[in-house]
């Protein structure tokens, strides 16, 4: 007992402990209490480990100096950025834990323009008047689409719930079972209609439903036909679902709405390049379907939004809509997605200047021969490490064509004095962070998302952690 207390007695005071120059070096920097936080924060956790381990080990750390040492390394964490550049060397492409889709320079550029300054976001330079933010991508949308109007919102959940809200609040909307999905985050379906103050009724089965089946549950209190995309999980075998344009003369026949969720939305067929066959926006509008959602930062290559296409009148009814100001996009998302979409008016300009069309139509010989470089850098460097090449497989990510897979190719390395796990974590440390994928306790490095002016600084990053001692 007289040790512990010995021990309670040795740790230093606050004030003590912010004269030290680690922490007096800080204060150019962050205000008074901030450092005095921190400091207290190493103490109660100096005082917690004597009071039930009865010792501190190194006894050093008891100094007033390695406790300056320890506050001022959580100090720093303020100073630095928490949202930072990652090489994404995992092989998924719309990986959404890292940001989904990387923007074109285009999109970049836009963003920068109008962040500068002043813009006229909502502003009509022709007659000085008030504008309307949505003009400077609606026109684009609808040229591309071909729908009658368009509007934009944060995301395509914020889609949804605004069509279903402003369409059907009070009333009933049909989905199928099949169709009831949960994306990321726990977000579900019939979450989102609850939120909308919609009744749900589920139709037909988890894997089959008939067209049968939504005409027996058309009542008086319907108002919408809601068809939704699996994007994120495919139910394959004994299978059968409705599309849109056989729903079509149901809801016309009944005055109810057709809606369908696309998920990412596609303005490109890319089956060429070993992506599922997927109708393009233009074909479902092509179609009749009165209102139709998809993602801007998936498949489409832009930031995150929610886009909405439609009849007019229906388009006109969300607008006009309260929850179309709490979904609304800031300046810096419309300069990004005009610019995307404006690539799309040229598609040889889109697959040429879109990061994410690149990364799809990649040659997986090209893969391969980007991988023979990485490998013959690093067995020149004489690592401790155990290298290989090998096929492997990219994905499409974001919620997006799970069955796709994109033959390609990655370098396998194994530490020979380190655990994979360590060494992955430690790659995450630099900067710019690498992120891998551990696979049977091997690291794999996919270079298909990474830029080729990251190649480089990705070598240089892999060999300094593993050249790295503990």
């Amino acid at each position: 007992m007289t040790e512990r207390q010995d021990l309670l007695r040795n740790l230093p005071a606050v004030d003590r402990v912010l004269r030290e120059t680690p922490l007096a070096d800080l204060s150019e920097y962050l205000p008074q209490e901030a450092l005095s936080s921190a400091v207290q924060a190493v103490i109660t956790n100096l005082r917690r480990q004597i009071l039930e381990k009865g010792e501190v080990a190194p006894a050093e750390r008891l100094e007033p100096l390695q406790v300056a040492r320890a506050a001022a390394a959580q100090c720093r964490l303020l100073l630095e950025p928490s949202l930072r550049k990652v090489i994404n060397a995992t092989g998924t492409l719309l990986h959404t834990n890292l940001g989904r889709a990387p923007l074109s320079h285009s999109a970049l550029c836009a963003i920068q323009s109008v962040s500068e300054g002043y813009s006229n976001l909502e502003f009509d330079l022709d007659s000085g008047c008030r504008g309307y933010r949505y003009s400077h991508v609606e026109k684009l949308i609808t040229q591309l689409t071909g729908a009658e109007a368009a509007l934009v919102v944060n995301n395509n959940s914020g889609a949804v719930l605004l069509a279903l809200t402003a369409l059907g609040r009070g009333r009933e909307a049909i989905v199928s079972r099949g169709e009831l999905v949960e994306i990321g985050g726990a977000f579900r379906i019939p979450d989102v209609m609850e939120a909308g103050g919609l009744q749900l009724r589920e139709v037909g089965t988890s894997n089959r439903t008939h067209l049968r089946d939504y005409q027996q549950a058309i009542s008086d209190n319907t108002a919408i036909l809601l068809k939704v995309h699996t994007s994120n999980y495919r139910i394959v075998g004994f299978t059968k679902e409705v599309p849109a344009r056989e729903l079509l003369p149901l809801a016309r026949e009944h005055g109810l709405v057709l809606m369908e969720d696309l998920g990412s939305g596609l303005l490109l067929d890319l089956s060429r390049y070993g992506l599922e066959r997927e109708p393009t926006v233009q074909e479902v509008v092509q179609a009749g379907v009165d209102v139709i959602t998809f993602s801007g930062d998936k498949l489409l290559g832009g930031p995150q939004a929610g886009i909405i296409v439609g009849r007019e009148g229906l388009v006109q009814k969300m607008r006009q809509h309260p929850l179309a100001r709490a979904l609304r996009i800031d300046k810096l998302t419309l300069a990004a997605l005009e610019a995307t979409l404006r690539l799309y008016l040229k598609p040889e300009r889109a697959f040429d200047e879109l990061p994410v069309l690149n990364m799809f139509s990649a040659d997986p010989a090209f893969q391969k021969q980007r991988c023979e470089r990485l490998l013959q850098r690093l067995e020149e460097e004489k690592l401790p490490v155990e290298l290989k090449l090998l096929e492997d497989i990219s994905r499409v990510g974001g919620g997006a064509m799970p069955l796709t897979e994109l033959p390609d190719w990655a370098v396998e390395v194994t530490p020979l004095k380190a655990r994979t796990q360590d060494l992955a974590a430690r790659l995450r440390t630099y900067t710019p962070a690498v992120v891998t994928r551990v696979q049977n306790d091997r690291l794999l490095i996919n270079l298909r998302a990474v830029f080729a002016e990251e190649e480089e600084l990705l070598t240089q990053i892999l060999i300094a952690a593993l050249q790295a001692k503990g």
